[in-house]
């Protein structure tokens, strides 16, 4: 089988720091924002012209920008949920976005993470939803139609004394299970390493679990069936894929480890460097077995995962406990000496994506050969 190459087609240096990008919907172009020197915060709208990437639109904010999506669009809308270093939660127009369509002050502090749900045209289940992560500790989760209040409040606190509570920053939340009308569930992840999956159906805690090193991102394979596998990377570099099918009920549910996922490679192509942080992980939306994750070593690497040959096996006491698979590595290379912090798969070509870093450069990237897995 021929090797997958990760090739940077396009690079474009910026005057501001990059948090996150996406493709917009159904298009050859994708946004970037950010902060500037100012404080102000930009959304950058660029279109593919090869060999050149064209800057057609910018849109200022008044606060710093961290993380967005365009989850919750149907098909033909654009709309961007937005969540910034002052704790706002947005949803904007990119067509007309001169007046937000939805804003509310979501936390006290910075937005870290958000995901959305509900648009697109493979899935249609259940409401329109934002979740949201924040440095204040707290998860909430938003219906666009409902304006002021959440629809769901979920809090990480572990007792420091009997008087004073040790406020986790939440630095990680995914949707997922959202098969149906009626189930969907949230995870998210924290400074202090601890995974909690909350069921939203129930409005209950369904699943937690503890890393060594905080968790910096989250994603479920797919969102719209049933819990399928769900990935976690981490501050020293580790990256943990949970198969979700089977939950022992003391066991939890079973996962494999690669824990050099944020090392640098050497020339000889063998791991080199310190551990470093895996900023982030997504899945490709043609091949939920492929993902990539991004290092802070400026790199970015390309898995498969294997599945084993049977997902459970019994217990001598007639409960069921999952068999981990494992992770093959199809390609990994080094584009900056700076992390790559943020990515993002096209959904309407395979092996196209775009990516930023901490060294204010946006790069658009090429990936061939991932059809044959």
């Amino acid at each position: 089988m021929d090797k997958v190459q990760l090739l940077s087609h396009i690079e474009k240096s910026l005057n501001y720091s990059i948090f996150d990008v996406k493709w917009i919907p159904v298009s050859a172009k994708f946004i970037t924002i950010g902060t500037k020197s100012n404080g102000k915060g930009i959304i950058e709208i660029y279109e593919l012209d090869s060999p050149n990437v064209n800057l057609i639109k910018e849109i200022h904010q008044d606060s710093p920008l961290k993380c967005c999506s365009f989850n919750l669009s149907s098909h033909g809308e654009r709309h961007l949920a937005l969540g910034d270093f002052s704790g706002k939660l947005k949803i904007l127009d990119i067509e007309r976005p001169e007046e937000p369509i939805y804003e509310v002050i979501a936390h006290s502090e910075i937005i870290n993470s958000l995901d959305a749900i509900g648009g697109g045209s493979s899935n249609l289940y259940g409401a329109k939803e934002i979740v949201t992560g924040s440095r204040d500790g707290s998860v909430k989760v938003w219906d666009p139609r409902q304006k002021g209040e959440p629809v769901a409040c979920m809090s990480a606190t572990s007792p420091n004394d009997d008087t004073v509570k040790d406020i986790r920053d939440c630095w990680a939340v995914t949707f997922g299970d959202s098969f149906n009308n009626c189930e969907r569930s949230v995870c998210s992840g924290y400074d202090n390493g601890d995974i909690k999956l909350f069921d939203l159906r129930k409005m209950a805690l369904r699943w937690e679990t503890t890393l060594k090193n905080g968790v910096c991102s989250l994603e479920f394979d797919r969102k719209d069936i049933p819990m399928n596998k769900l990935i976690a990377t981490t501050l020293e570099g580790g990256v943990y894929v949970y198969d979700m099918r089977t939950e022992h009920p003391t066991k939890g549910f079973t996962y494999c480890c690669e824990k050099n996922a944020g090392q640098s490679l050497g020339t000889n192509g063998c791991i080199s460097g310190a551990k470093s942080t895996v900023w982030t992980v997504k899945h490709l939306p043609q091949n939920r077995e492929i993902f990539m994750t991004g290092g802070g070593a400026g790199s970015i690497r390309v898995w498969n995962y294997k599945y084993p040959d049977k997902r459970f096996k019994e217990m001598s006491d007639g409960t069921k406990v999952g068999v981990a698979g494992n992770v093959q590595l199809l390609n990994a290379v080094t584009l900056s000496q700076q992390p790559i912090h943020c990515f993002d798969w096209c959904s309407e070509k395979i092996g196209l994506a775009v990516c930023g870093s901490f060294d204010q450069t946006v790069r658009v990237l090429l990936s061939t050969n991932l059809n044959l897995y």
